[in-house]
């Protein structure tokens, strides 16, 4: 029974998992006539002139009419069907298409599910590694677990003090010369605490949904982690939404492993076991 309702959760959370990439992936490109940001594809029409500059994060930017500015994409394609770009062409995560005729586009040669999709990609290698770590470091990443059920605005106050502190940390030791190689040390450090911090919230993400439908079992810890993961993917997924979810987890997560190190205070009105006497016969006098 147990087993059954493990592999059910775990196909519920892949579906919900699938039905948010494909809804991001086969949305359709929206017009656009100003510059400004945006998330999921654009298409600038034929014989439109755009003022200003075209940010773009999460998909496409198709080109037919003029852009008078930049156009920068992060997570996809900037697509040219006959169109112009007064300034620079930015593609981060993805490439600058030529096409060689106007009606020319990548997806008329692919279904909408073959079409690549950077941002569900770099999500399912960001879990894949968040899981490697889990298994590197998995009593550190329950007792981040513990301090986010104990003291979660602790946590959440400790990684943004971590945040802030970062990049002033790393002036500091850049200036004292000697301790520079203490930077790339700092790094590391501070992409473990990320690593670990996201599978402590995405185990217990993925423990309380699973006690939620079944209050009676406890899951095991990869079987909680990796429902907990396919939850924040799905929730990072979503447009505007994501980008919340993801500094969250962050932030609360990076928090948490910090407090790890931090000794727990003794609970209030708990006594201290005597320590017990020495026993035995009576040692002789004189």
């Amino acid at each position: 029974m147990r087993t059954r309702l493990s592999l059910m959760l775990s196909f519920f959370a892949f579906a919900l998992c699938t039905f948010a990439a494909t809804g991001l992936a086969s949305a359709q490109p929206r017009s656009v006539y100003h510059g400004g940001d945006y998330m999921g594809s654009v298409v600038v029409e034929p014989g439109q002139v755009v003022e200003g500059d075209i940010n773009v994060v999460g998909g496409d930017a198709t080109i037919k009419g003029t852009v008078d500015g930049d156009v920068n994409v992060l997570g996809g394609n900037i697509i040219m069907q006959g169109g112009t770009i007064t300034g620079a062409q930015h593609a981060l995560g993805g490439e600058v298409i030529d096409a060689v005729v106007p009606w020319w586009s990548p997806s008329n040669f692919a279904s909408p599910s073959e079409a690549p999709n950077h941002h569900v990609w770099w999500r399912i290698t960001w879990d894949v590694l968040i899981l490697v770590f889990f298994l590197i470091f998995p009593l550190r990443t329950r007792m981040a677990v513990g301090r986010l059920e104990q003291h979660p605005a602790m946590a959440t106050a400790a990684g943004l003090f971590a945040w802030v502190a970062v990049i002033p940390l790393a002036i500091l030791l850049a200036i004292t010369v000697v301790l520079i190689p203490l930077i790339f040390v700092e790094g590391v450090l501070l992409i473990a605490g990320v690593f670990v911090g996201s599978a402590a919230l995405a185990l217990l993400i993925g423990r309380r949904f699973y006690e939620l439908l079944s209050p009676r079992t406890t899951p095991s810890p990869l079987v909680a982690l990796i429902l907990g993961l396919t939850l924040l993917t799905a929730a990072q997924l979503v447009p505007v939404l994501g980008i919340f979810v993801t500094l969250l987890t962050l932030l609360i997560g990076l928090g948490a492993v910090l407090l790890t190190f931090v000794p727990e205070a003794p609970t209030p009105g708990a006594t201290i076991p005597p320590r017990p006497t020495i026993g035995g016969p009576p040692m002789p006098v004189g």
